[in-house]
This record gives C-alpha cells, structure tokens and sequence, in this order.
C-alpha cells in the first residue's frame, strides 16, 4: 500500500465517542456570524422556538417543587392521622396531581412545537444552502475542481451541510433550554434552601474536576483512535479497489501486514479510550450520590428545626439531579457548535470561491456561426509560473479535419479546454469567424461543440436517456439513428430491455468499448457545429474502430473538426495535422507531407510501428 495512505483518514463522519475531539474551526466568531446572517430571515419563527423552548423548560422546572408538595401533604396528612387530628386531604392532593399533570402536558406540547419549528428552520437552511452551491458549481472554473478532488467537493454538499443542519437543529434549542435549566434550577434550590444549594454547589467542582481528568487523559487516545480508523478504512477501500493490481503482484500478504498493524493500533487505542471514557459514568454517579447523601442528611436536619418541610427534601433531591445535567449538556453544546462552525466555515469557503469571469453584457448571437476558427498568439499556463502553451497560431477553415497529435504533456488537451473557455488565455485570443470567443455566451459557445472524450460519461437512466442528453428533445427515431450511426444499434437491440435498459450509476454492465460507442452516438444526435474527439476509439477493438471511423467521417463532413490522438494510424486523412511539443507547434501538414519531411512527427509515427513490432 502507498504510504501516503496513512496521512489522509478516510473515516466515517461521526467519531467512535461523544467524548471525541471535534473538528474546529479557524475562525469560529466570524463563521457563527455569516452563519447568524442566514438565519436573519428566519428570525420571527427562531423567536417563537426560544419562547416555546424556555416555556418547555419553565413547566418541567416547577414540576418537582410541586411535586413536593404532594409528598409534604402526604406526611402531613399520616402525621395529623397518628396523632388523631385529621388525615390525608386526597381532594388536594388530586388538585395539584391534576395541576401537575396540566403542566407536564404544556412542556411536552411546547416541547414538540419548537422542535417541529426549529427542523423546519434547519432544513430550510439545509435547503437553500444546497440550492446555492448547485448555482455556485456552474459558476466555477475548471481549475477549482483540478485541485479538488470529487470526494472533497461531494463532502461539502453532503455531510457539511447535514452538520449544519442536525447540529443547528439541536444545539440551538438545547443550548436555549440548558441554560434556561440551569438558571431556573438553581433559583427553585435557593427557594426551598441556600444552605442545602450551597452544599450541592461546592460538590460541582468536584464532579467538574473528575470529568477533567478522564477528559485529558483520553483525549490523546480518541484522536489516535480516529486516526487509525481512518488507515482502516483507507487501506480496506485501497485494497477492495485493487483487487486485480493486488493479486496480480502478489501483494496479499503486504495488505495483510499492513492492516493488521494498523489494528493492533486501532484496538489499543480504542480500548484505552472506551475504558478510560467508561470511567466517567461510575465518577458522576457516586459523585452525584454523594450529593444525595448531603442534601439528605442536611434536609433531615433543616426538617427537624422546621426550616424546610419534607416534601421539599423531594423536590431539593430532583433538582440536584436536573442541576447537573445542563452542565454536561452545555460541555457537549460548545462542543457541536465548534463542528457546526467548522463545516459552515467549508460551506461558506465553497460559496465565496473566485468564479468564472461574467459573459458580455450583449453577446454574439451564434446563429450564422461556420466555424472558421483561428488561433492568435495564444500563451496560457494552468500556473503562471509555469506556461504550457507558448505562442501558439494556428487558422483553421470550415469543415476541416484537424489532428492534434504529439507526446504526453504537449498541450493537446489544453488547446481544447482554451477553445471551449474551460479556461481563458494568459494572452493572444481564439476567435471564432473572426470574433473573439470572450464575445459569445459559454453557454451558446460550448452548445457549439459536440465532445466525445476518452474518459466516458454515462450517468444513472436509460440507454435512451443518457443518448438523449444531447438533444433532450429527441425522439426515439432520432436517437435510433444516430446508433446507427455510431454501429452501436444492433448491440442496444441484444440488450434485454433494448433502448430502456436502465444504466447502473458506474455503467458496470456495459463493456468500455460499448460505453464509448454510446457517447459517440450522443454527439451524432446532438448534430454540433464542431466536433472535438479526444482518443474518441481508444476503447473499442480495431472492427469497431473502422466502423466508427467511417461513420464520423461522414458526421465530419462540412463541420469543422478537432481529432486529439495518440493512434497515428487514426487520423491518416486530417486536412491539417498539428504537431505540439512542450507547448509549441513544431510541424503542420497532411500526414504524406509529415512524413516525407522526416521530422518529429515522423519519429512519432515510426515508433508506434516498432513497438508493436
């Protein structure tokens, strides 16, 4: 396996534990204020949740101190009867069981609509987040996705803006109601007792220092944890991918050293953290029983001297309960709030990344478009430091065959993506009858060309869908034709659901020679002005390769057209045949011409002869 593997994690979105270290981002205050910005609009309906979350918190805080009441006149009541003054008051304590009840079923009924607003707030947000980056995708360059990779960008779509989401969806209401909790909790103690709030308060710190500790320690072993499952994950999708480079090297065993170094890592790490975590649980439980402890007896005192009644012992106990729960709740929040931040900052860096330069405010119509194209002096370099087209002039006429042949790494493909404005030159211009492309729509300008690349593009749908993405309002006729055309009807005809068999998203169950036949007959339907046919027949045999000749020899009659080859033997009838090496046009001319010159081109020729010999 490539070492390199093991500096790029693959694992899953979420960690093993909550207790794992989130990502943070690198500008938390200025995120959460873009991100505060979106929300602006959503503001009337956020109001009503933090209204409906505190009402929420507010009923279930008063329930325990009512609910002490039940249990004072319940005592009360057995008092008065052992000392033959009365008895419990069942009439009373069913008023405030009901008034109980009333209010337990107003926090569960504020509780739903606040949770029922707020998902509606962040997936909205959700919503038009996606909406903006599908906009903001076509308005990219070419060369923000050459340095991205598609998982990073599908990263961005997917699980940031699903974090953004959950998390907005959680933490906003849970921070509103924890803090709420914490508040009113620590008021309804200090009502019953200070003595007895001060006693639970000085045991927090102690509660406070234990979860340190764990947290500290574990730390180091959670991110390890993470790490190494990520070199899991990396090597086993490596591996499950390879499986025929593998075998064919016999590299088993190296995958099989590797992996399970990596797990033996994994589970010392894993069991390290799991335990220490584990930790934490006993901690706050004898902790938090500490705390009964305290309040019990001190409450038995207080009771004693008639400062309290019992029923508040109860409730005491109860919001000694509820008091530590925030707190914990809080430590998560701050936690969430940093992942939300982090994957709103990657959000918010996709949506603020540089565009394509804007199209002319009054374009040229391409309506009367030939295709007399001409090169001008053109200079361009991916990097400004470092230009792989130098000075390049080129006139190209109407219905001409033009090859581009030349060694890896010449400029070929370039010249192709400068002609279709995937990228704008560093200087010199390409017009198109004599205007320059700057002057047209990219939209008009690219519906101008029809590409057939060596790389296939089939997506998920029908045979007859993925031929019609070239001319969406094709009839079954017209597509049936351009197969033809392309000597790819008949196959379609042998598969069992002929033109409506449906695709898989990898097109796994199409060979790559028939997958190539299909894009061809998606250029033919969509009938373009100028053809580009980058290796168009690398992927088919030699039969298919002559027939598919002859049909876009046919097709390219009277079109203008750009064949970029390695096969020498493929473009043997070009018009014109342009030579590039490291960035220049080092021989023009017809195949016979290039040849009796004896030159670079000839030496191309030549060696692709020797080798097969």
């Amino acid at each position: 396996m490539p070492r390199d593997m093991k500096k790029r994690p693959m694992g899953p979105k979420h960690g093993p534990s909550p207790m794992m270290v989130d990502e943070k981002a690198k500008d938390f205050k200025g995120t959460m204020k873009t991100l505060f910005h979106y929300l602006k609009a959503y503001r009337v309906v956020i109001f009503f949740v933090l209204l409906f979350a505190i009402g929420s918190t507010i009923f279930s805080i008063v329930g325990p101190k009512i609910s002490g009441t039940i249990t004072t006149e319940i005592f009360n009541g057995i008092m008065a009867k052992i000392g033959g003054k009365g008895g419990i008051d069942f009439k009373k304590i069913g008023e405030i069981l009901t008034f109980l009840l009333c209010l337990y079923i107003g926090s569960l009924l504020f509780s739903f609509i606040q949770g029922f607003l707020m998902n509606g707030v962040s997936n909205k947000i959700a919503y038009q987040f996606r909406k903006e980056i599908s906009k903001k995708m076509n308005r990219m360059p070419m060369k923000y996705f050459d340095t991205k990779t598609n998982g990073e960008v599908l990263s961005i779509i997917t699980n940031d803006v699903d974090t953004l989401s959950q998390s907005l969806s959680q933490s906003m209401t849970q921070l509103i109601t924890s803090v709420t909790m914490l508040i009113g909790v620590l008021i309804m103690m200090i009502s019953i007792s200070p003595i007895m709030t001060l006693a639970a308060v000085l045991i927090l710190p102690i509660s406070l220092g234990g979860i340190g500790f764990i947290v500290k320690k574990s730390q180091k072993y959670f991110v390890k944890q993470q790490e190494y499952l990520g070199h899991i994950n990396g090597t086993i999708e490596e591996v499950y991918g390879g499986q025929e480079i593998v075998k064919a090297f016999n590299g088993e065993q190296k995958a099989i050293d590797e992996f399970n170094e990596n797990n033996d890592t994994l589970y010392h790490t894993a069991w390290k953290s799991q335990f220490l975590s584990g930790l934490m649980h006993p901690i706050m439980m004898f902790v938090g029983n500490l705390g009964y402890v305290m309040v019990s007896v001190l409450g038995g005192y207080l009771t004693i001297k008639n400062r309290i009644q019992v029923g508040d012992i109860v409730s005491f106990t109860q919001y000694v309960r509820n008091f530590n729960q925030p707190i914990a709740q809080l430590a998560q929040i701050m936690s969430m709030l940093q992942s939300t931040a982090a994957a709103a900052e990657r959000v918010f860096a996709f949506l603020n990344e540089e565009e394509e330069t804007k199209d002319v405010e009054n374009p040229l119509s391409i309506q009367n478009v030939n295709g007399n194209i001409t090169f001008d002096h053109v200079s361009f370099g991916y990097n400004d430091d470092r230009i792989v087209i130098k000075d390049f002039n080129a006139e190209i006429h109407n219905g001409e065959k033009i090859a581009i042949v030349g060694p890896t790494g010449a400029g070929k493909s370039t010249m192709i993506k400068l002609l279709m404005r995937f990228y704008d030159v560093n200087s010199g211009s390409i017009q198109i009858d004599g205007h320059n492309i700057k002057e047209f729509k990219r939209s008009d300008l690219r519906s101008l060309f029809g590409m057939v690349l060596q790389d296939t593009w089939l997506f998920n749908g029908t045979v007859e869908e993925n031929i019609k993405y070239g001319k969406l309002d094709a009839t079954l006729e017209e597509v049936k034709d351009a197969c033809r055309a392309a000597s790819v009807h008949h196959f379609i005809k042998t598969l069992p659901d002929g033109y409506q068999m449906v695709l898989n998203e990898e097109a796994d169950n199409v060979s790559q020679g028939q997958k190539q036949l299909l894009t061809i007959a998606r250029v033919i339907l969509a009938d373009p002005k100028i053809l580009i046919l980058d290796e168009a027949t690398s992927s088919v045999d030699t039969r298919t390769e002559i027939l598919i000749q002859e049909a876009m020899d046919e097709l390219m009659k009277g079109r203008t057209s750009f064949i970029i080859a390695h096969r020498l033997s493929t473009i043997k009838n070009a018009d014109l045949i342009l030579v590039m090496n490291e960035g220049d046009i080092v021989e023009t001319g017809n195949h016979e011409t290039l040849l009796k010159k004896n030159g670079f081109y000839a030496k191309l020729y030549n060696s692709q002869f020797e080798e097969v010999e």
